[in-house]
This record gives structure tokens, sequence and C-alpha cells, in this order.
């Protein structure tokens, strides 16, 4: 095994030759990092050698790309990989295809080939290290192949240096004391969803608010934070809280924490990175005997998302005592009260009120979560710190037009309800797009009851406007809003809005900005600053408290609320020790 100090001081070209594997026939890359010892940490190294290849030139990244081999290619046939390569195959059973699967792979190498000029990259093993399936690795394939030229070029260095992390963990007999554990809690979980799917189907995780899936993860939680060494229970909203005790006379509380529930077919570490994370570190404190000046509360929220009762934050504002007991009369599709689904999960209502934390006990909260974009990983960056998380409007616009025969109604004399509202769409893209930190969406279309032939009488749509700036947020709201009267007077169209979301946003506090800052480059990182574009719990917190959010990479160009949605090993644990340094050292 190769260690730091040893690659710190030995000659130059020795510490080329010791890392001439991790950039497959690249030996430039660790000539050009040479200059910058010695390196203070294992993160810095690798943080040296990935900027030499982001700052290359782009004739130098293609030859690189070029250097590596086609996945399950001639050269692999032939055993003529280098023993790195021979390895990562292997890891993901490329070399075990069956016939039916080297035909495809073969197809898909020569598609990409051809349409882009180099080798298809990936890091066949994987988030974790394990290895990806081949069915992953032909789904990622097929994927890519539609990218546009310069984004699979960043996409294959992207993935060069996840295969040089793995590498050079190899290398360097590198131990990821937190990484592993999270991400295999996080498939645990992962694996009980409200959908069932065949085995040959994929996945599906779908875990709404007191569901059977919902009630067993809730379970799970909660013995691991028993297991962790955490007081541990769930409460009557449905929240799962742990606290670590101090031995501290009259001790305050930290809090940390996220939610557990998701999206309809949604990614595995979304909100529940939060929960898991800091668990384990948690587990790491209870094993060393080591207390704090300070109880810290982990709590995993059960409902953020809205998707059954249509209602989000539940967890949370009960938590902040801003629960409205009057949805508990709110139904689901199926009819079910949020009541009547509170009781069969053997929960009693009648005690959300006693929930409410004293704002006076709290310390602050700290969130961490997946960053659900691809700020940080456009930036080959881990971790980042949140400046603020937008505010956000949502509404449900209903059209009323005309339903009229489609054929025999002139264009001039239309009611349309669908063209009213795609005129509505490009204006929400267009005065969306005249401010850096304002987003709009029209996520949900629908025609009731269309057909080919009928000119749509009614029509309805979301409308959700997001901005970290209030004032910027409300004054689109306004523009939009008056363009939609707009529109839908010229086009003889009536419409009514029913506003379901009116959250302000909520900066970060800077004094734990600066405390998470100073953690993450303690840790070997700079430090970035970034706004979370998404709604998170923390957004309730900042009513009783001073909250702070850490963001971790999210993989697959940042997609998230998608079974797409993924990271790594290497990033949960840096974001653990991270965690953990800030806790130890918070002021």
């Amino acid at each position: 095994m190769t260690t730091l100090s040893e690659l710190n001081n030995c000659d130059a070209a020795t510490f080329i030759d010791r890392l001439r594997g991790i950039y497959e026939h690249s030996p430039w890359i660790p000539e050009r990092a040479a200059a910058r010892r010695p390196f203070a940490s294992e993160t810095a190294l690798k943080l040296a050698l990935q900027d030499v290849v982001t700052c290359a030139t782009l004739d130098e990244q293609l030859g690189l790309i070029r250097e590596h081999p086609e996945l399950a290619g001639k050269a692999a046939v032939a055993g003529q990989l280098t023993m790195e390569s021979t390895s990562e195959q292997a890891a993901s059973g490329l070399h075990l295809c069956s016939a039916e699967e080297y035909a495809v792979l073969h197809q898909l190498n020569a598609d990409y080939n051809a349409k882009f000029g180099f080798p298809f990259i990936l890091a066949v093993k994987g988030p974790t290290g394990k290895g990806l399936t081949r069915r992953q690795v032909i789904a990622a394939f097929s994927r890519r192949l539609k990218n546009r030229r310069p984004d699979e070029i960043a996409e294959c260095l992207r993935q060069i240096k996840r295969i040089a992390e793995i590498r050079l963990n190899d290398l360097l007999g590198v131990s990821l004391d937190f990484g592993p554990t999270i991400m295999a809690w996080a498939e645990t979980i992962a694996a009980w969803s409200d959908v069932e799917v065949a085995e040959d189907q994929d996945f599906d995780l779908t875990c709404a608010y007191m569901t059977p899936a919902h009630q067993r993860t809730a379970a799970q939680l909660r013995d691991w934070m028993t297991e962790a060494g955490m007081d541990a229970h769930i409460d009557a909203v449905g929240n799962v809280v742990g606290v670590y005790r101090s031995d501290a006379p009259g001790a305050k509380t930290l809090m940390t924490g996220s939610h557990y529930d998701t999206v309809r077919n949604g990614g595995k570490y979304d909100g529940r990175l939060g929960i898991l994370l800091p668990i384990a570190i948690v587990r790491h404190l209870h094993q060393r005997g080591e207390k704090l000046p300070f109880h810290l509360e982990v709590v995993g929220f059960a409902e953020e998302e809205g998707v059954r009762f249509k209602s989000t934050f539940l967890g949370s504002n009960a938590i902040t005592g801003r629960f409205d007991m009057a949805l508990l009369d709110q139904e689901d599709a199926d009819g079910i009260t949020m009541r009547a689904a509170l009781a069969a999960g053997g929960h009693d209502f009648t005690g959300i009120p006693a929930i409410a934390r004293k704002p006076e006990d709290i310390l602050a909260f700290v969130e961490v979560h997946i960053e659900q974009g691809p700020v940080l990983l456009q930036r080959d960056l881990a971790l980042g710190v949140v400046t603020a998380i937008a505010g956000s409007s949502r509404f449900l616009v209903q059209l009323t037009g005309l339903a009229s025969h489609a054929g025999t109604t002139p264009m001039a004399m239309r009611k349309d309800a669908a063209a009213a509202a795609a005129e509505i769409v490009l204006l929400v893209e267009q005065r969306c797009a005249q401010a850096p930190s304002l987003v709009g969406t029209v996520g949900q279309l629908e025609v009731p009851g269309g057909s080919v032939n009928v000119i749509p009488g009614a029509c309805k749509l979301s409308l959700d406007i997001r901005a970290a700036d209030d004032a910027v947020r409300l004054a689109a709201v306004a523009d939009v809003l008056d363009g939609i009267a707009a529109i839908c007077e010229r086009r003889q169209v009536e419409f009514a809005l029913e506003q379901i979301v009116d959250a302000a946003a909520a900066p970060c506090a800077p004094h734990l900005m600066d405390q998470l800052g100073a953690a993450v480059e303690r840790a070997g990182l700079p430090r970035y600053d970034l706004l979370s574009g998404a709604g998170h719990d923390a957004m309730a917190m900042a009513a009783i408290t001073d909250v702070a959010m850490l963001f971790t990479r999210c993989g697959n160009g940042g997609i998230s609320h998608n079974p797409l949605e993924t990271m790594t090993a290497d990033d949960a644990d840096i974001a653990a020790r991270v965690l953990l340094d800030f806790v130890r050292s918070f002021a």
C-alpha cells in the first residue's frame, strides 16, 4: 500500500509512477500535480489531480477520454485492458455478459462512437464502489446517447474523476468510516414502497404519509436511532425523534434531520440522507463514549412533500407549533381523511399540539440534503453551504372555455382553454427568465375529458414560482397573474385561481454558515456558497430558530425527484465528517 507521506516525499518520477494507474494511460496528470506537493490530505491530492484535468485543454481532455477502453468491447474480450479496468469491468459482471447483452453493448458502443467520436465512460463500480449491474450500465449507456456532445464530454470527465477517486482510495487504503453505512441504510429503506414492481421492472420508490411503507420506514429509523445510542420514539404526527443526550446540566438542544417521505417514484437520498447521516455520526460518538455539551436531536420529519394530502411540512410544522389541526379533515384520493390515516397508524392526533418545541430550548437547526441540482456537480465540489432557501408561490389554475366541434368552429371564434394554457406556460417561462434566482414552472397540465376532435372547453394547470428574494418572487407572481387575466380576456376564457402555497424565503444564519464553511475547509475542500431553489424542512424550522444547510453533490446531471437521483459513498462520507466536525466545534 502506498501512503500519502511517501507520495509527498518521493521524487517526481516516483510520484508519477505510483499514480500511473489512476488516470488511464495519462501520466501527464500526476506529472502536473507533482509540483503542488505536499498535500495535506488524501482529499487535497484528489482535488489537485481533478484540477489538472479540469484545467487541461480540450484536446488533452479528449485524449484522456479516448485512452479509456469500451465497456465489454474488443479489448476487454481479448484481455487487453489495464489491471484497473479489468477489475472495474468485472465488478459489474461485464465479463459475464450473455450473447444478447454483448450484442446490445456492441451496438451501443458503435452508436456512441459514431455520434460523439470517443468511447463511453462510466464509473462502473458505481456510487458505493461495489459495482453497477449490467442492466444499470446498459440503461446509463442508452440514456446518455441522447446528450449533446459538450454535455457528454463534461459527463465523461466527471466519470473519469470518479474512477480516479475509487482507484486512489484503493491505492492509499482509504477507509470510509460513514459513507458505506449511510448508503447501505438508504438502500434498505428504499426497498419499501407504496408501489409494487416486478423483478424485471424499474425501481419505484413512493413513500407517502402514513402508508404501510411509511410506517415501516419510521420503525426502522427509530430502531437505528436506538442502536446508535439515542432515546428514540415516533411522535403523534409520525416524526421519528432521536436524542443523543448530554450530561451537561441545563443543556440545550442542537437539532438536525430531514424528511423520510418521498414524491411519487422518487430518489433514495432526497430527505433521507439528512436523517441517516446524523444517525451515523451519533453512532460514532456513542461508540467512543463521547458526549457533547448539548443534546443532539435528530428528527426524521414524517411529511414534507405533500403527496398524499396535498399539505406540506406536516412534521416540521408540528415541531414549530404551526400544525393546522383543520388539515386533519383533508382527504386523500381514496377519500381517507388524515385523521383516519393517523388513527390507522396508531397515532393519537390529539397529541400533535404537544409536539411543539420551545424556541428558548433550541440552539439551532442544521439540515444535510442532497442538492437536487447540478451546481456542485458542474464545479466538481462534493459539498456546498446554503445561503438561503427560496420562497415559493404555488397556484392551481382552472380555465373554462367552450367545448365545440374541431372541424366546424372557425379559428377566430374559438374559446380554447388549452390554447390559453399553452400561452400561459410560455408567459411563465419568459417572465421567470428575467432574474438570476427566479424560476417558474407549470408542472401539471390537464385537459379533462379531452378528445381528438373537440376544442378543449376546460384546462387545469399548476403554477410554481420561486426566488431567494421575496420581492422578486412576488413581482413575478403579480406579472404572471396579470398576464393570465389578459390572455383569458383576449381568448374569452374564464379563469379561477387557488393559491396552495405562499412560503417566504428563509435565509440561513450567517454565524451557522460560517461554522459549516469552516468545517468544510478543515475537511480539505473549498467553501462554496449556493442558493437552494427547493423547499426544505429548514424553512419551517426557521420560524423558531436559526437554520443552516449543507448540500451534497447530486450525480446524473443533478437529477432529483427521480429514480436516477444518485450520490456517492465518498461524498456521503465527507459530508458526515464535516457535520461531525461542525457538531464538535459548535459555538
